[in-house]
C-alpha cells in the first residue's frame, strides 16, 4: 500500500505557549522562552537558564486526581494530546481498532525517579509510591493517550533521544501509509528541568553557561556555547488522506517524505562529515525535487552547540548543493531551548504553521556570523515568503538522526 498522510489536529505545551496560536505567534514575534530556572534552587549550578514551560494548569485537561497519577512529563503530553485530538475532530469519527498512539520521550518520568530516589534514601523502601514505575517509565504517556481515548491500534513509544518527537511522527507516517491504521495520535513529550537533568548535562558539558537570558540558546552563532534546557510536548493527529476527505476534516498539511538514519559514530558527538543528517535530508526529499529552494524552509536542529550547528550546515549543503544557500532555515530553539524528547513534535508544528502561513520564524539572538556556518538562518526577524515545502531536522544522542517533509494538500 501507498496511502497519502495528512495532518488533521495539533496541540503543544511550550515555553513560549501553551496552545498552538499562543506558539506560533511567539515564535513568528521572536518572543524569548528563556529565563532563570524557578523549579529548584541554582544557586550551586554554572548553568542557570531554561526554557520552562509557564502558566501550565493540568486540570484544564483532566481530573485533579488523574493528574496527581502522572508525571510532569505525562501531563503535558496529555494536554497536547487533548488540544490535538479536539482540533482534529476525530473520535467517533474513527473505529478505535484503527486509530493508534505513536508517543515517545526521550527519558520519560524524570521528576518522578528523583523524587521517589529521594523517598527511598530518606524514608526507607516501604516509602516508594506504588506508582512510581507507571509514573516512570517513559512509554506510559502514550498508553494514558491510548487509554483516553480508546486508540486499540497500534501504540508506540519510540525513545531516540532529542529525534524522538520526530521519529514517532514518522513511523506513525509509515505506519498508516501502508495501511495499519487510519489514525494515529503522534508526538514527544519531555520534561526534565530538575537538580539531576541539570547536573547531568553540565557535567557532560553539553549547557551552555551564559547568565544573558539573550545570547545563551544562538544558534549559529559563533558565540554559542552549548544548549539550553526546555521543556513541554508536541502532538499531532495523522490522519490518511481519503479517511480524512471523507469527514470533512480540516487538513493542514500532507506529510511527504521521512528520513530516518544514524551515524553510528559516537554517543553524544555528531559525525564530523554531516553525512548522516544529509542522508536523512535526502531521504525525505525523496518525493519532493520539484520543490525550488528558495521555496524551502528548514527547522533545523539547532541547538547551539559548537558541532551541531556546524555540521548540520554541513548536512544541509550536502542534500542541497549549491542551492543550500537559497533555502530558508531558522532554529526556534533559540526561543524555546531545547525540549529534548518534545522538540521534533514541537517544531514539527512550527513548520506546519509557516507552510500554512508563508512566514519564516526567526532564528532570535544572532550576533556574531561563523564563517562555518554560513547559510541564511533568519537571524532575529520572521520573514514574509512563499514557501511550499517545510522540512523540520532532528538529531539526538547516540546519532539518530530524522527529517520530515510536508507541503500542502
Amino acid at each position: 500500500m501507498n496511502k497519502r498522510v495528512v495532518v488533521t489536529g495539533m496541540g503543544v505545551i511550550s515555553p513560549v505557549g501553551n496552545n498552538t496560536n499562543d506558539f506560533w505567534n511567539g515564535l513568528v514575534s521572536g518572543r524569548n522562552g528563556i529565563d532563570t530556572v524557578t523549579k529548584f534552587d541554582i544557586t550551586d549550578f554554572r548553568a542557570t537558564l531554561a526554557g520552562e514551560v509557564k502558566d501550565f494548569d493540568p486540570t484544564l485537561y483532566m481530573e485533579k486526581g488523574e493528574a496527581r497519577k502522572l508525571d510532569r512529563y505525562s501531563q503535558y503530553a496529555m494536554a497536547a494530546a487533548h488540544q490535538a485530538v479536539d482540533d482534529s475532530g476525530i473520535i467517533e469519527k474513527i473505529a478505535s481498532e484503527r486509530l493508534g498512539v505513536y508517543f515517545g520521550s526521550g527519558i520519560g518520568g524524570f521528576d518522578t525517579i528523583v523524587n521517589e530516589h529521594k523517598n527511598l534514601i530518606e524514608r526507607g523502601p516501604k516509602r516508594v509510591s506504588p506508582m512510581f514505575i507507571p509514573k516512570m517509565i517513559s512509554n506510559i504517556a502514550a498508553g494514558n493517550i491510548a487509554i483516553k481515548y480508546g486508540a486499540k491500534g497500534p501504540c508506540l513509544s519510540i525513545v531516540t533521544a532529542c529525534a524522538t518527537g520526530s521519529n514517532c511522527i514518522g513511523e506513525a507516517y509509515r505506519a498508516i501509509k501502508g495501511g495499519y491504521a487510519d489514525a494515529i495520535i503522534a508526538g514527544g513529550a519531555e520534561a526534565s528541568i530538575n537538580p539531576l537533568g541539570f547536573a547531568g548535562f553540565i557535567n557532560c558539558m553539553a549547557l551552555c553557561e551564559s547568565s544573558d537570558k539573550n545570547r545563551a540558546s544562538i544558534p549559529f552563532d559563533k558565540e554559542r556555547c552549548g544548549f539550553v534546557m526546555g521543556e513541554g510536548a508536541g502532538a499531532l493527529v495523522l490522519e490518511e488522506y481519503e479517511h480524512a476527505v471523507s469527514r470533512g476534516a480540516k487538513i493542514y498539511a500532507e506529510i511527504t517524505g521521512y528520513g530516518n538514519t544514524c551515524d553510528a559514530y559516537h554517543v553524544t558527538a555528531p559525525s564530523p562529515d554531516g553525512t548522516g543528517g544529509a542522508n536523512a535530508i535526502i531521504e525525505s526529499l525523496e518525493n519532493n525535487k520539484d520543490v525550488p529552494c528558495e521555496k524551502v524552509y528548514i527547522n533545523a536542529h539547532g541547538t547551539s552547540t559548537p558541532l551541531n550547528d556546524k555540521t548540520e550546515t554541513m548536512a544541509v549543503k550536502k542534500a542541497f548543493g549549491d542551492g543550500a544557500y537559497k533555502v530558508h532555515i531558522s532554529s526556534t530553539k533559540s526561543m524555546t531551548g531545547h525540549m529534548l524528547g518534545a522538540a521534533g513534535a514541537a517544531e514539527a508544528i512550527a513548520s506546519i504553521l509557516t507552510l500554512n502561513n508563508n512566514i519564516v520564524p526567526p532564528t532570535i539572538g544572532y550576533k556574531v556570523p561563523d564563517e562555518e556556518c554560513d547559510l541564511d538562518y533568519t537571524p532575529n526577524t520572521a520573514l514574509k515568503t512563499d514557501i511550499d515545502l517545510a522540512l523540520s531536522v532532528s538529531l539526538g544522542f547516540g546519532g539518530h538522526n530524522a527529517c520530515l517533509a510536508f507541503r500542502r494538500v
